[in-house]
């Protein structure tokens, strides 16, 4: 893994709407995963998508655990 895969991402929480900041490996390319709130412990859904042309980090969709993404 190279350290430029790494991106910090920053969003608020879907569930108490704290301020979150997670390290996305864009080297994994599109993915989803699951994160946990550092406040709430609410499990958080990421949706990853990075791009097939550059690997760059294009989008992160983030919902609750009951949302569809």
């Amino acid at each position: 893994m190279q350290d430029d895969a790494l991106v910090n991402h920053d969003f608020y929480c879907p569930y108490c709407d704290t301020p979150l900041t997670f390290v996305i490996d864009t080297s994994q390319g599109s993915h989803d995963t699951w994160e946990d709130c550092h406040q709430c412990c609410a499990p958080i859904q990421l949706h990853i998508i990075v791009s097939l042309m550059t690997g760059e980090l294009e989008a992160v969709l983030t919902g609750r655990d009951d949302d569809v993404l």
